[in-house]
């Protein structure tokens, strides 16, 4: 029997998301099994889902820094009228392809903004289809919650609805428990993957032969970084290596222009690139921010790192998993308000200085344990 899996992601500021869920899309359907990948983030150009059938509800972001609503394709708040259409292509797709195992990533450790959608899901599999299993898929690191109670929310949706939560994390670097307080109350529904990284494709290039790549994910929030990077070259003790600055999807033609005028000789600039793991594998050292995807790529690679992390709005994912790998000494961190060209060339030269990580010592076998698990719970197997 060929499993059935429909996974939901939606990103609502980086793509970081949207990558993840991919990697773990096509490993699940290398092994076998039927795939549906609903997107309700903007289109991601370059996503590969492999072999699974990408479903594009009708798209959404967050409209702020702040998550405090969402606005659709033409940047203008969403209504009513577009939540029951998005809603009801949801439940259609649902009865559509009928999966054994329905994967809800980040939901419901967060995700408000989509309860008009994902809770409908739930009363629907619940009454219609309650063979079919729940499954929660988040990342290293949860946003802590401004109120405590929407953590209660969170855990009593997992204890009633959830049969699984896949971490995609190595616990001996970060447990959940770093950013959830009431994990231990969920222990046994939790089963770590851990990390979902892409192996490093071999290319027959020089390209990133102990380059400096400065990257900052889909680039909405990265502009400052790239600038900074730039602004540091002229000053830093490794201004004759080339340095690349890698710019999002996000950030415009106007801005990948403007970014190339203020960038030196050495300095190359251009859109993001799909061997972005290779050119880690090869580079002196990175400078990016600290989001999930590009940590387990920087990880993967053994390459030595500056992390900025990405905290404003009170946002502390990122300072956190940053702050952590510093405390391994696998980095080096430079806080956001501290951000500039001296700063970063300083920080630059300390990260230079560090041995090669190795990836031996983290668990970066994410995708294909996470693929392994959605099928064993497909097949009735819930112990991991």
């Amino acid at each position: 029997m060929t499993a059935r899996v429909l996974i939901h992601v939606q990103h609502l500021m980086g793509i970081g998301h949207q990558s993840r869920a991919a990697l773990i899309s096509r490993a699940l359907a290398a092994a076998g099994a039927q795939v549906t990948y609903v997107s309700g983030g903007f289109p991601v150009p370059g996503l590969d889902v492999g072999d699974a059938e990408l479903v594009q509800l009708p798209p959404a972001r967050a409209s702020d820094g702040r998550y405090r609503g969402l606005v659709n394709e033409a940047l203008q708040p969403v209504d009513d009228a577009w939540r029951r259409t998005r809603r009801e292509r949801l439940l259609q797709t649902l009865e559509r392809c009928r999966p054994e195992v329905v994967v809800t990533e980040t939901f419901p450790f967060g995700r408000r903004l989509l309860r008009f959608e994902l809770l409908p899901l739930l009363e629907r599999l619940a009454l219609a289809h309650p063979r079919t299993r729940l499954v929660s898929s988040v990342r290293d690191i949860l946003e802590r919650r401004s109120r405590p109670e929407r953590e209660q929310e969170s855990l009593d949706l997992v204890r009633s609805r959830y049969c699984r939560v896949l971490v995609h994390s190595d616990p001996a670097v970060v447990p959940l428990g770093a950013s959830f307080p009431l994990a231990k109350q969920i222990e046994e529904r939790l089963a770590y993957t851990g990390y979902v990284a892409p192996a490093p494709v071999p290319m027959e290039t020089e390209c990133g032969r102990d380059e400096i790549v400065v990257s900052a994910g889909g680039g909405r929030v990265g502009e400052k970084l790239l600038r900074a990077a730039i602004g540091a070259h002229p000053t830093s003790a490794h201004a004759r290596r080339r340095w690349r600055i890698l710019v999002g999807p996000d950030l415009p033609d106007s801005t990948l222009q403007g970014l190339r005028r203020q960038a030196p000789r050495k300095v190359r600039v251009e859109r993001n690139r799909p061997d972005f793991p290779h050119l880690l594998s090869r580079c002196h050292v990175s400078i990016s921010q600290a989001g999930y995807n590009t940590v387990a790529d920087i990880l993967r690679a053994g390459a030595r790192a500056v992390l900025v992390p990405y905290a404003e709005s009170g946002e502390r994912e990122q300072s956190l998993r940053a702050d952590l790998l510093a405390a391994r000494g696998v980095a080096v961190v430079v806080e956001p308000d501290a951000l500039g060209p001296e700063s970063l060339a300083c920080a630059l030269e300390a990260a230079a200085a560090l041995p090669r990580p190795l990836a031996e010592e983290v668990d970066l076998d994410g995708a294909r344990r996470a693929a392994s698990l959605l099928l064993g719970i497909a097949e009735g197997r819930y112990d991991g």
